[in-house]
């Protein structure tokens, strides 16, 4: 522990940040100040144990030597943005490894997963306008889904919390039930242009598309001559076991959106695109002005080779399957847990409480973790997360649980 003088230091920056920060965020009341691995410390000296991770996105953990040093060496020669006006090697590295990993063609970068699915919303629409027709311009999106807070990726955000305040949304949208195939089917125009969809939602509840599903609208997809996106902001790069979820389910869409993961903790969004969509945008129609940049992509580099490592992907699954036997475990033995749903290191529990209690105790034990609605907890350690720390992290919470949460 600290001096009460740093207490008062990280209480002074506190109050600086609620009077100087625009208040969109619920903030736990911790400065967070550094970390190593999976652990980070506040300015009390204090560790955490992260099953966080910046939400999904620091996938390598803290103080990785190799994204260090790759970081470091763009700083060093001195340029760290050209704009796009001209060609970098950090961006085509990184779209190359993208290619290689993903088997999609192309991709365009940008800042966010928000900036992501903007690009894919539009890329669409100019897909179904050039296809089919002036008035081919509509997509499909999913009940309980999240795809971001700009205003078209919140417009197909299926949630009408993220809705409330902020009409009129983009037009031409349609919301399906999630995982009923003939429900997407019967939404289907003439004037379809594209389905969007997480392959597992994250803030929607940790809940996993089922594997007809997404083979389903593949078929809908090819039959109709439409789009199919696959959000994989939260639940790609490395998260389920595999480099993208679709992997998993042996089903490739014509658009993948990343982000979180893919910088390992630098802001980078990207859209990659296969065959059917590789040719729709032309120069002129989307940029991103600091998309590409060289110390974003450098990072997106470091991420993407270890991807590409098979014993890295094994210890992935390892601490996979440890969590999902520690969480069931846990579920035996505590009624307050109602469910278990995910997938890799991308896992959920329900739970009888409000989550909101249960991750203020753990906090004050050393242990962060995030909610994904109002009684479910998500787990999105870092992909370095060792046995050792998620049964340690399994202890505190079933501490937790034990002593606050009523039999």
């Amino acid at each position: 522990m600290e001096s009460p003088e740093t207490l008062r230091k990280s209480q002074e920056v506190i109050q600086a940040g609620k009077q100087y920060i625009l208040q969109t965020y619920s903030q736990q009341p911790i400065v967070l100040s550094g970390g190593k691995g999976s652990t980070v410390y506040d300015m009390e000296g204090n560790s955490y144990l992260d099953f966080v991770a910046g939400i999904a996105v620091n996938a390598l953990g803290y103080g990785d030597s190799e994204l260090k040093e790759a970081l470091i060496a763009v700083i060093e020669n001195g340029l760290t943005h050209c704009s796009n006006l001209y060609w970098n090697k950090p961006s085509v590295e990184a779209a190359s490894l993208l290619s290689r990993l993903s088997g999609l063609h192309k991709t365009f970068f940008c800042n966010s997963g928000s900036e992501a699915n903007e690009a894919a919303l539009k890329l669409s629409r100019k897909f179904g306008t050039e296809k089919k027709g002036n008035t081919v311009n509509t997509i499909i999106t999913m009940s309980q889904s999240f795809h971001g807070r700009t205003y078209g990726a919140v417009t197909v955000t299926g949630q009408q919390k993220y809705h409330k305040g902020f009409a009129p949304l983009m037009p031409e949208i349609s919301y399906a039930q999630f995982n009923d195939l003939e429900h997407v089917e019967s939404l289907i125009t003439e004037n379809t242009c594209a389905v969007i969809v997480e392959p597992i939602q994250g803030e929607g509840g940790i809940i996993p598309a089922e594997k007809h599903f997404l083979k389903g609208l593949r078929e809908l997809c090819d039959s109709r001559n439409l789009l199919l996106i696959f959000d994989e902001v939260q639940c790609g790069m490395g998260r389920t076991g595999m480099p993208f979820a679709y992997q998993q389910y042996g089903v490739t869409p014509d658009i993948l959106t990343l982000a979180k993961g893919l910088g390992a903790g630098l802001p980078i969004g990207a859209m990659s695109v296969g065959e059917k969509a590789a040719g729709i945008l032309s120069p002129g129609d989307h940029a991103s002005t600091f998309g590409g940049n060289l110390l974003a992509s450098a990072a997106a580099a470091v991420v993407l080779r270890r991807l590409s490592n098979n014993e890295f992907l094994s210890s992935v699954n390892d601490s996979a399957v440890h969590l999902y036997q520690k969480l069931s475990d846990l579920k035996e033995r505590h009624d307050c847990i109602t469910d278990i749903r995910g997938m890799g290191l991308m896992m959920g529990i329900d739970l009888t409480c409000e989550a909101s209690q249960v991750l203020s105790a753990c906090r004050e034990r050393g242990l962060l973790l995030a909610a994904a609605g109002s009684h479910t907890i998500r787990f999105v350690p870092p992909l370095i997360i060792t046995k050792e720390e998620i049964s340690e992290a399994m202890e505190i919470l079933e501490s937790v649980l034990r002593e606050t949460v009523p039999a």
